[in-house]
């Protein structure tokens, strides 16, 4: 691994400074190690959509292949004598995910999909009163997780109408500002039981201070989670550091693990040993000594490990570890670095168009933001997303009115960013 040097670039409007400045960049070679999706005349495509799908890795079949061959060639002695064995496989995984989302490796585990592990956690951590029981979500939150917390509120007995709290923006505005957070807690923190936030907004791109949220929380003595989907493998969350109760993720975005591959779990380790928490518990969760005597009573394991219930998927774990070991090597920091500098060139580029018609919604500060900028179009209809798509250009569009772009460093480039402009500026001409 190396250290990517920090630099201050003095963006340029022009294909050579791109071309240039992907020479100059050490995380570029790893381009090379995924699979560009191509055109009908093989020409690769501008692919700007790792905040929907993260491209395959070339070694990710060879990885799934060599559990295939394992499966094939020991049946069910593969948990034991595969070349990666399949009874510790989501162990292979913990401590490299553990660098990715800031936290120790007893309080990870990957498992389930994203939102059966919200449902596992607000089991454990949405703790309901007669008086203290509604949720706290940001106003445009993933519509799974507003689901999943509506669906809550209805099993324990409340109106979800009522119990669902959303903090919002102010009327003209797009971003949440923190201060209106901690209104909403000021006038309703006794009757607030959970604060649940998508750490990075699938709309905007804001990124919320999940440090800031936990302490105005357990002010209040609610318990605080977050959903790091879009947050997950391109900002660091300093998931323990930030205090916060808990936190879910997928892991087939940033993390390029593949269409509906598993997700993982946070749990913080003031909780992560707590036997005495509600779960709803399976038998990957029982002490690994005792697992296959099958007549003891649950016996939970310590850590977020606790929370697990059936033997992993472990062809979508292969996968997570191709792409996972591509990240230990270019190294998680360096990411974030590159990161800022390609989203600093989109936008500056965006910004020169000097189009009335567009806006940039997502904070401007490189530390309220990861990869995706949301591109605001005027009065415009879903016609201008499949022209760029037509163009060769891998974006998506939410309604009403936005196009989310997300250059991802591990893959995307300098010319990739340089490249859509050059056909939205186009398209709008």
């Amino acid at each position: 691994m190396f250290e990517f040097k920090t630099i201050t670039l003095m963006y340029e409007n022009n294909l050579d400074f791109a071309i240039k400045t992907d020479k100059e960049d050490p995380l570029n070679k790893y381009r090379n190690e995924f699979l560009i999706p191509t055109n009908n005349k093989g020409e690769e495509l501008v692919y700007l959509c790792g905040n929907s799908l993260g491209l395959q890795p070339k070694k990710t079949s060879e990885y799934i292949q060599q559990e295939l061959n394992d499966w094939a060639k020991l049946g069910v002695e593969g948990h034991t004598d595969a070349k990666h064995p399949w009874l510790p496989y989501h162990e292979f995984l913990t401590n490299s995910m553990s660098k990715i989302v800031g936290a120790k490796p007893s309080e990870v585990v990957i498992m389930n999909s994203l939102t059966t592990n919200l449902h596992l956690m607000m089991v454990s951590f949405y703790q309901p009163t007669r008086n203290k029981y509604k949720i706290v979500v940001e106003s445009d939150a993933f519509p799974s997780d507003k689901y999943a917390m509506e669906s809550q509120l209805k099993f324990h007995g409340y109106c979800e109408k009522e119990g669902l709290i959303q903090w919002k923006p102010r009327e003209g505005e797009a971003l949440c500002r923190i201060e209106d957070l901690e209104q909403i807690m000021q006038e309703q923190g006794d009757e607030i039981a959970l604060i649940m936030i998508g750490c990075t907004n699938y709309y905007s791109g804001q990124l919320y201070p999940l440090k800031k949220i936990t302490q105005i929380g357990h002010k209040y003595n609610c318990l605080v989670g977050f959903d790091l989907a879009h947050g997950v493998g391109n900002i660091q969350p300093n998931l323990h550091e930030s205090g916060a109760d808990f936190a879910v993720w997928c892991t087939y975005k940033y993390l390029n693990s593949g269409p509906g591959s598993l997700g993982g779990c946070f749990v913080h380790e003031r909780h992560a040993n707590n036997t005495k928490l509600n779960r709803f518990a399976g038998w990957w969760g029982h002490n690994k000594e005792t697992r296959f005597n099958m007549r003891h009573e649950f016996d939970v394991l310590p850590g977020a490990e606790g929370w697990q219930l059936s033997n992993p998927a472990i062809l979508s774990m292969a996968a997570i570890r191709a792409s996972l070991d591509l990240f230990n090597t270019a190294g998680f920091s360096n990411l974030v670095t590159k990161s800022k500098s390609l989203t600093g060139f989109l936008e500056y580029l965006i910004e020169d168009l000097k189009n009335p018609k567009i806006n940039i919604i997502t904070p401007k500060n490189p530390q309220e933001r990861g990869c995706q900028l949301s591109i605001q179009v005027k009065d415009a209809n879903r016609q201008l997303h499949t022209l760029l798509t037509q163009s060769g250009v891998i974006s998506d569009w939410r309604e009403p009115d936005v196009i989310r772009v997300a250059p991802a460093p591990l893959y995307n480039s300098y010319q990739d960013v340089y490249k859509f402009i050059q056909r939205l500026k186009k398209i709008l001409n």
